[in-house]
């Protein structure tokens, strides 16, 4: 009878070892994973929209920074233009770049980019990016915002969660086999990411005269990278919003239509 109960106790003591052991991991797994902060987006909510002017500082981030790397394939220039920029205004942006063509001759030339055209590849093709990025190429932007879980709250957290190897604590370093060449990201799975940290305060001088700080500028060029993700998100919204009005009045004049056939049998 005694070397049963002491065989429980031992039992027991074991299984209150493991659930301490299994808390513990579970507590420092959600300490390592570092979920996005949430920020009030101009576009969130049924009735919202783009923050046009902060979605051209966003274009001018895109353009001096993030497409050295990162291409946008499934816009064109002349879509800047509904972010409230005129023709001319755009022709003015893209007045230097040059986009490869074939000559009348068949031979290819460098001629400058129309509106008409979509949005210059920064590499040849993606053996070439892989090549130039130690062998990853960088991920195209057109619709980076809808391919990733936490969307734009990501973007923003992943462009401002970057640690210096001096910050890190031992742990951290130990943990996720960190030396002085990898970069650190808070938000980043796995936090080891390949990309340097492409902002930082007046990384860019702005047109408008904003500050250019990196929070100023990581939420600037989100706004522009949602817009970029998803540009007919306020057509879609507003046509929405009508026909919910539209099914309301429809409604209401039914629910009429029946009282008045109705009314004799009540």
């Amino acid at each position: 009878m005694r070397r049963t109960i002491v065989t429980a106790a031992l039992a027991l003591a074991a299984l209150a070892a493991g659930a301490a052991a299994i808390a513990a991991e579970t507590v420092a797994a959600s300490e390592a994973e570092q979920h996005p902060p949430h920020r009030h987006w101009h576009f969130d909510g049924p009735f919202g929209t783009y923050d046009r002017a902060a979605a051209q500082r966003g274009y001018q981030i895109y353009a001096e920074v993030c497409s050295a790397c990162h291409s946008l394939q499934l816009l064109a220039y002349r879509n800047l233009m509904e972010l409230g920029l005129t023709e001319n205004q755009v022709k003015g942006l893209i007045k230097d770049i040059q986009v490869p063509d074939l000559g009348d001759d068949g031979q290819p030339i460098e001629r400058p980019a129309r509106l008409s055209d979509r949005f210059k590849k920064p590499f040849p093709n993606t053996a070439a990016a892989a090549a130039a990025n130690n062998g990853k190429a960088p991920p195209d932007l057109s619709v980076i915002v809808k391919a990733r879980e936490g969307g734009a709250d990501y973007i923003h957290a992943l462009l401002t969660g970057y640690v210096p190897f001096d910050k890190l604590t031992p742990q951290q370093i130990k943990e996720f086999s960190v030396t002085k060449d990898d970069n650190y990201d808070k938000y980043f799975p796995g936090h080891k990411i390949a990309m340097p940290p492409p902002l930082a305060d007046d990384k860019v001088t702005y047109a408008d005269g904003t500050k250019a700080t990196l929070d100023q500028e990581a939420a600037d060029v989100t706004e522009f990278l949602a817009w970029a993700s998803e540009p007919h998100m306020e057509a879609r919204k507003n046509t929405g919003v009508r026909v919910i009005l539209f099914l309301l009045a429809m409604a209401g004049l039914m629910y009429a239509v029946k009282r008045q056939v109705w009314s004799d049998k009540h």
